[in-house]
């Protein structure tokens, strides 16, 4: 199944028989069998044709709408799933600080344990870059926060982790383009803007995932509740970060996919990838998220995308039945 993206401004996507056509000025674009299309992403200024409206929402495609530099505006969803039962459970669960403490827990030390592998890995590839020191550091981190006896402690052990893992992500990188620490909100400088993109799309994924599931994305566990925000999607993105959005951010600077032309800096709106740039990090990305690998969890065949939503799945029973979260943990 394949996600149709959106990038020319003033393009039209309509529907023609069985097929999906985006056309601008008079010219088509492209087109894909409508049979083809698990989700579709706009960014800036395109038109849907009602017909293509209403063949997304009667089929359950995703639709998303980001700005032209990548921001996530909205979605276009149909109606929400009718597991009523399971979002009154998980609305209990959230007033549960024992279950809630539990769940943050075992994403944070997950993410901090995806974080390590992510060093650990490169150092293996690359003996000369000794990253020992921080890959001890995180291991730390990881083993307090499963024991971290307030979401506070958690957030402060998450934070100081991440200092520790992004001074060593930046020693992974070529120097072509500088990257000293994470910013965000805007970015401000090309690595970063990689890393808010990756972010951004897989925050997208991460709602679909946990509506599919017949989730409230907007209720999590370690995220607290901010109006407009879905923290559950926060969650269930936070431990997948490192080995999908960090990874994809460094193999497109170290393999020269995007270049220091790719970018432009906006005046208050930080720095951002230009359409060339941008085609290419959707390009990658696609790779990366159906690039199959072998699950820590299962031993079996899976990838980044269909591991997001087994997420998801693993949530739903954690919530109904009580069974313990298993966090993701990378593959073999």
């Amino acid at each position: 199944m394949a996600t149709l993206y959106i990038t020319e401004q003033g393009a039209m996507l309509r529907k023609e028989q069985n097929r999906l056509v985006v056309e601008c000025d008079g010219a088509q674009l492209a087109e894909i069998h409508a049979f083809k299309v698990e989700r579709v992403v706009i960014f800036g200024n395109a038109q849907l044709t009602t017909q293509v409206i209403s063949f997304l929402l009667a089929s359950g495609i995703d639709t998303a709408f980001l700005t032209q530099h990548g921001r996530l505006k909205g979605r276009l969803a149909p109606i929400a799933s009718k597991n009523v039962p399971l979002r009154v459970q998980q609305y209990e669960r959230t007033r549960d600080a024992g279950f809630a403490l539990e769940m943050a827990r075992r994403i944070v030390s997950a993410k901090i344990s995806n974080c390590a592998q992510m060093l650990s890995r490169h150092q293996r590839n690359h003996p000369e870059c000794d990253l020992s020191t921080e890959t001890a550091q995180l291991a730390r981190f990881g083993h307090r926060a499963t024991q971290a006896t307030a979401i506070g402690s958690l957030l402060g052990l998450e934070g100081q982790a991440a200092a520790v893992y992004f001074q060593g992500f930046a020693r992974m990188l070529r120097r072509q383009l500088n990257f000293k620490k994470r910013t965000r909100r805007p970015p401000t400088d090309p690595v970063n803007s990689l890393l808010s993109f990756g972010y951004t799309l897989l925050y997208n994924e991460a709602i679909s995932a946990s509506v599919s599931a017949g989730f409230d994305p907007y209720l999590g566990f370690y995220h607290a509740v901010h109006y407009g925000r879905c923290s559950l999607a926060l969650d269930l993105m936070e431990e997948m970060r490192p080995l999908t959005a960090d990874r994809l951010a460094l193999n497109l600077v170290n393999r020269e996919i995007v270049k220091p032309e790719d970018f432009r800096k906006l005046d208050g709106c930080g720095v951002h990838l230009e359409e060339r740039g941008r085609k290419s990090f959707l390009r990658e990305y696609e790779r990366m998220m159906n690039t199959e690998f072998t699950s820590y969890q299962t031993g079996e065949r899976t990838s980044p995308r269909r591991a997001l939503h087994n997420q998801a799945l693993l949530l739903q029973q954690a919530i109904a039945h009580g069974t313990p979260y298993r966090a993701f943990q990378g593959w073999r």
